[in-house]
């Protein structure tokens, strides 16, 4: 028996959007759905009765790091993630293979998910200090950014350190490359993630750990016809769910191609995760180009900085022009921020370095981005999709382009 089940039950008949159900052993996942990130175990700043309460479903947890703190084997302890973290909804675990990323080729282009993901669109910043990785066939040696001490994953480790934390999705273990590699590159290392995703499934065959749902992860960074062998491949494989990772163009446009070729070529009955994305924008282009699942760290990120989303583009509460704001965040936002406090309160609080701003800043910006994606859910089941994404567009990115 497969540990989830992904159960369509309705299609737009306008795109390759669907509405669907992703049933786990720890409960079920509406789709498309936005995936809050819980790096540490913990979505920073919340409690995990508040982000159930703003509507998230399932959380994304970091392998890499909890791998280093506190370890796989001392969480196990605690029964897993969900016991560790008193949360009892669905968790999914990263690979460590971003980290790779990050560590290496993220420091030596200056790269990465959120800072300069997109290259065409800001300005990488190498870093001098230099990678923090050596990649190889048995997989990935790395320096812990914690005490400097020496690691070494591999396809077999990453899948028996998720199994130790328990969640009910994993990923297998895969190189994900910068947009700035060259063709090259970026197609031996796509060879090399086949080759370790034959790896991580084996490895979790041969475990006598609880069934977890295995999703396989398609490389190829920019390049059509590597996108598409990666497709064909991982898609041919035996995993529960498929993900889309790595380097996806130099420009948002340029990530858009890459879905245009990469989903079609992907069996239509498994869930797909576009790992690391998650603008309000990104998801009126990638739901109907057949996305179920996203996870980004940019709500959570933004928010501790003073940036929060508004139908209007995003606003920076740390400006002087919000210190006699009596608004809300957002006129008729229903989240708890909103309900209760002001532009003016929330910018004292960041400008008084106020903890509270941080948590409040955080709720507001997920509650925005799950309700968001409800909104989609919605509109696609009532077939008003398409005036849906017009309204918000319109007035969304027009804002930010007149900022």
């Amino acid at each position: 028996m497969p540990a989830t089940h992904f159960r369509i039950h309705h299609r737009d008949p306008h795109s390759h959007a669907r509405l669907a159900l992703l049933e786990t052993p720890h409960g079920p996942v509406q789709t498309p759905a936005f995936i809050p990130v819980g790096t540490q175990a913990s979505v920073k700043s919340l409690a995990p009765d508040e982000v159930l309460a703003l509507g998230g479903e399932i959380v994304l947890c970091n392998t890499y790091h909890l791998y280093l703190r506190p370890g796989a084997d001392l969480i196990a302890t605690f029964g897993g993630l969900h016991g560790f973290m008193a949360w009892d909804r669905p968790i999914i675990t990263d690979s460590g293979g971003f980290q790779v990323f990050s560590l290496g080729f993220g420091i030596e282009h200056g790269v990465g998910k959120i800072a300069a993901m997109f290259p065409g669109e800001s300005q990488p910043k190498p870093s001098p200090g230099g990678r923090l990785t050596r990649i190889d066939e048995e997989g990935v040696t790395f320096i812990s950014h914690i005490d400097g001490s020496r690691h070494v994953l591999t396809p077999e480790k990453s899948v028996a350190v998720q199994q130790q934390l328990g969640a009910d999705v994993i990923l297998a273990f895969d190189e994900c490359t910068s947009p700035l590699s060259s063709y090259e590159y970026t197609r031996e290392a796509m060879h090399r993630t086949h080759r370790w995703a034959l790896r991580s499934l084996q490895a979790a065959r041969g475990s006598t750990s609880p069934r977890q749902g295995l999703f396989g992860i398609v490389q190829g960074g920019e390049y059509r016809d590597l996108r598409e062998e990666s497709a064909r491949f991982i898609g041919g494989l035996p995993f529960e769910g498929l993900a889309i990772g790595g380097s996806l163009g130099k420009s948002k446009c340029d990530m858009h191609r890459v879905l245009d070729w990469t989903v079609p070529l992907l069996p239509d009955e498994r869930p797909r995760h576009l790992l690391g994305i998650g603008d309000p924008d990104d998801f009126f282009e990638c739901i109907p180009r057949g996305i179920d699942l996203f996870d980004c760290v940019a709500p959570t990120r933004l928010a501790r900085h003073g940036g929060l989303y508004t139908p209007d583009g995003r606003l920076n509460i740390r400006n002087a022009a919000y210190r006699l704001d009596t608004r809300p965040i957002q006129d008729g936002c229903d989240c708890f921020t909103c309900q209760r406090f002001t532009r003016g309160y929330l910018r004292h609080l960041f400008v008084a370095e106020e903890l509270l701003a941080y948590r409040l800043a955080t709720l507001h910006n997920l509650r925005f981005i799950v309700r968001l994606v409800e909104q989609i859910r919605a509109a696609l089941r009532q077939g008003t999709f398409a005036a849906f994404r017009y309204a918000f567009l319109h007035r969304y990115v027009a804002a930010r382009k007149g900022a």
